[in-house]
């Protein structure tokens, strides 16, 4: 077989058999076949697009690039979460408490951020101690016996997706929708799940910036989950603003813990609440989505969702006793508050601009080998919709210099968009796809 062969007959619309993708996916991974090579057959991908099939056997053909988890010594229904990406996305803080509470296993690897603030791995080391390097056999001993496992994804864990990834993003060819399928889904069936949630982002804020765009992807993911026997489900959700309140790695977590203690309502709520009565309808705990939520709100009222965050820190040798005293968590010696001196609503909140800000405060990466100030960040005090008067805060800036911290007040105010009339909101849960 000659990938010269393949490439030409994706370039001519061609469907590609499981052999050819298979050859493909194993050659570049081995480092067989060369960068220009394997550029030129995912820009054809790009161009020409996949059936359902081919996107199945590439997802396929990647998860068997490497080694996969075996989850079938955990007792219990094991669930799996993944967001496409956002500005100030804490969700997984919030609903891996949530639903563990209620009984279902949570399995999850989880990566780095690279750009605006951290991932997921990052806010939890805000965390004193915390630690995501954990081996396979104590992976498995937390989803078993705490019930959440999150871990940090390794060398052997389908690297061709790795491979791959970084080779998308120099040649222009990451808007794929077979190929962000295949490179999430590979990832989460490697991971050996019985239920994966999708929260796909749509907005200004990510890379799916239409309503059309976001749907064709939650419905391509959701096609290769089904067809692999997983129960999968996608909520597309807006991110034309960020999510929740706080930008930036402790703020974030800061957040989340008021969520989980009851402190807090709002959009990051009724995410978690949406995603989580998904996992626990698909786990065959809760009849209904009204049960579902029922449940949910039980464990933050009664304390449970915090408890189990609270093991969850624990169990990965994390100093739990910063869940219950928050002065605990990592804080920036400079809080800045952004004032606006005129009466209006807001209308618009760029959420690209204010991730931006907090990667100029050092919040985020601009190279995987970036260090990330865990303390610094923004807390919008005033969201889409909000009614401001003149002298009120924005926000507040938390950073490490004065310097910086009137830096990006300036182009925090340049974030928000005010009028003179109030605006509707639009409809933050856009849809849910099964």
């Amino acid at each position: 077989m000659l990938m010269t062969d393949i490439i030409g007959r994706k370039r001519d619309g061609h469907k590609l058999s499981r052999e050819e993708i298979s050859f493909f996916v194993e050659g570049y991974a081995k480092g067989e076949i060369p960068d220009y090579q394997a550029s030129a057959l995912l820009m054809a991908i790009l161009l020409r697009g996949m059936d359902s099939e081919e996107t199945l056997q590439l997802t396929m053909a990647m998860m068997h690039s490497g080694e996969t988890i075996d989850l079938s010594s955990v007792s219990g229904v094991k669930a799996d979460k993944h967001s496409t990406g956002g500005v100030g996305d804490k969700t997984s803080l919030v609903l891996c408490p949530m639903v563990a509470a209620q009984g279902v296993k949570i399995a999850k690897i989880s990566g780095r951020g690279l750009g605006h603030t951290g991932g997921t791995i990052d806010k939890l080391e805000s965390f004193p101690g915390f630690t995501t390097g954990i081996s396979e056999e104590t992976f498995l001993q937390n989803v078993n016996e705490v019930g959440i496992a999150i871990a940090g994804q390794t060398a052997d864990l389908v690297p061709a997706d790795k491979k791959l990834y970084a080779l998308r993003d120099v040649t222009g060819t990451v808007p794929s929708i077979p190929l962000i399928v295949s490179s999430i889904m590979s990832k989460k069936l490697a991971a050996g799940a019985d239920v994966i949630v999708l929260d796909v982002k749509q907005g200004s804020g990510t890379f799916m910036k239409s309503f059309e765009q976001a749907k064709e992807l939650a419905e391509a993911l959701t096609m290769v989950g089904r067809l692999a026997g997983k129960k999968t489900v996608a909520v597309i959700t807006d991110m034309d603003e960020p999510l929740g309140n706080a930008v930036g790695n402790a703020l974030e977590v800061r957040e989340a813990i008021e969520v989980l203690k009851g402190e807090k309502q709002g959009e990051l709520l009724e995410l978690c609440l949406t995603l989580g009565a998904c996992m626990l309808t698909e786990a065959g705990l809760a009849a209904d989505d009204g049960e579902a939520r029922e449940k949910l709100m039980a464990g933050i009222a009664d304390g449970s969702a915090l408890k189990k965050l609270a093991e969850f820190v624990s169990a990965q040798e994390g100093d739990s006793s910063a869940v219950y005293d928050l002065s605990k968590l990592p804080k920036a010696p400079v809080p800045y508050e952004v004032i606006y001196n005129n009466n209006g609503y807001v209308n618009r909140i760029s959420a690209d601009e204010v991730g931006l800000t907090v990667l100029q405060l050092g919040g985020g990466r601009v190279t995987k080998e970036s260090s990330i100030d865990l303390s610094v960040g923004v807390v919008l005090k005033k969201k889409v919709g909000d009614e401001v008067r003149a002298g009120e805060s924005l926000a507040t800036v938390h950073a490490s210099c004065e310097e910086k911290a009137g830096e990006a007040a300036e182009r925090l105010l340049a974030c928000y968009s005010i009028s003179p009339e109030s605006c509707e909101k639009p409809p933050f849960i856009k849809a849910i796809v099964r």
